[in-house]
């Protein structure tokens, strides 16, 4: 989007408008927002000391702030884990 700079006023009366126009992005995430997601642990823990931001199974990016026990399990993200092999949690528990 070209972005033109303002007019300088005018100098006749009768007035004038200036447009100011300001590109407002869209941060709603949808459904998104109305779900506990998926993550791996060692991400959740990653997020909460470097405050970057993670990616669930169903491609949700956000950086988590909110208790996920409130919140229904996103359908995505829970077909997503249950087609996934057991143990591929790379972890040797």
């Amino acid at each position: 989007m070209e972005v033109q700079p303002l007019l300088p006023p005018l100098t006749q009366p009768g007035g004038g408008t200036a447009l100011d126009e300001r590109v407002t992005p869209d941060l709603s995430h949808g459904d998104h927002e109305r779900f506990a997601h998926y993550v791996r642990k060692e991400k959740i823990v990653e997020s909460a000391v470097t405050g970057e931001p993670v990616t669930a199974l169903c491609g949700k990016v956000w950086a988590p702030s909110r208790d996920p026990q409130k919140f229904p399990v996103c359908p995505e993200c829970k077909a997503i884990y249950e087609g996934l092999a057991p143990g591929g949690d790379d972890s040797s528990d």
